[in-house]
């Protein structure tokens, strides 16, 4: 992996110190380093929510107007030009970003190398287990079966947190991409966790449970805020549909009474 020592030292500094307030509150370090990597976890993923929550966006919106893009598909698939020009139209027209998913992957990458020597340097962490787990700085072994839960684990939940992002998707092609997509994914993680120390392995799949949580609060709000406004749209469509309605009414009556002042 490429090292970023700036990185790296701002991480092995920031972690210490968490590491050592943990450590005035909970002197037993089986206790204190697992926490220490959860708190930390917590503070970068409180730290990259608002990236997140584009990303987030993004996918929410690109579900939503899918019907639209596979509409505008079948009407230009044979002018790809004026496709691009209506698909890139409808993406302004709703605010939707194609390659707003990005950035948090990106910001993700960096961080994870920077963690990756923190727990490989880190002097204090050698020997220090936490909950079932026998030591933090080492990888997983078969000969220890309890070594493989932390890596299955984190396999698991890279697949259902990238699945819960894709829970609405109602186009089946783009569900079974995603779900083959969110499978490929889960099987590289798990088989990095299987070769990262049982640190770095927690701090990924901690992560991955706060962004399942995210993920829900996320698409539930965007959800009904989008009801709410079609119920709206609806509403002032409807309102504007009874005014046509009674002007129309009115002018007939106007009309019919006009016309029978014309005969007399």
């Amino acid at each position: 992996m490429l090292k970023i020592p700036f990185l790296n030292n701002m991480f092995i500094s920031f972690f210490n110190a968490i590491n050592n307030g943990i450590l005035g509150i909970v002197p037993n370090k089986n206790i204190s380093y697992g926490l220490s990597i959860i708190i930390l976890t917590i503070i970068i993923r409180m730290i990259l929510f608002p990236f997140n929550y584009k990303q987030l966006k993004s996918s929410f919106l690109m579900t939503r107007i899918a019907p639209e893009v596979k509409k505008i598909q079948t009407k230009y698939k044979s002018d790809p030009k004026k496709l691009q020009e209506e698909t890139s139209k409808l993406y302004k027209e709703k605010g939707v970003n194609p390659f707003g998913g990005c950035l948090p992957l990106i910001l993700q990458y960096p961080i994870l190398i920077a963690l990756y020597f923190v727990f490989s340097t880190l002097a204090g962490i050698k020997g220090v287990g936490f909950l079932w787990i026998h030591d933090l700085s080492k990888i997983a072994s078969f000969k220890d079966w309890t070594s493989l839960i932390l890596p299955i684990f984190s396999g698991v939940t890279t697949y259902v947190s990238g699945m819960l992002m894709t829970a609405n998707n109602a186009d089946k092609a783009q569900a079974k991409q995603s779900q083959s997509m969110n499978l490929i994914m889960s099987g590289v993680f798990l088989f990095m966790s299987m070769r990262f120390n049982a640190a770095l392995v927690l701090y990924w799949t901690i992560g991955n449970l706060i962004q399942m949580v995210q993920t829900r609060i996320v698409m539930l709000m965007l959800s009904r805020k989008m009801d709410d406004e079609d119920d709206d749209n609806s509403n002032n469509n409807k309102t504007i549909g009874d005014a046509d309605s009674s002007e129309n009414k009115t002018n007939k009556k106007d009309k019919y009474k006009k016309r029978i002042s014309n005969n007399n």
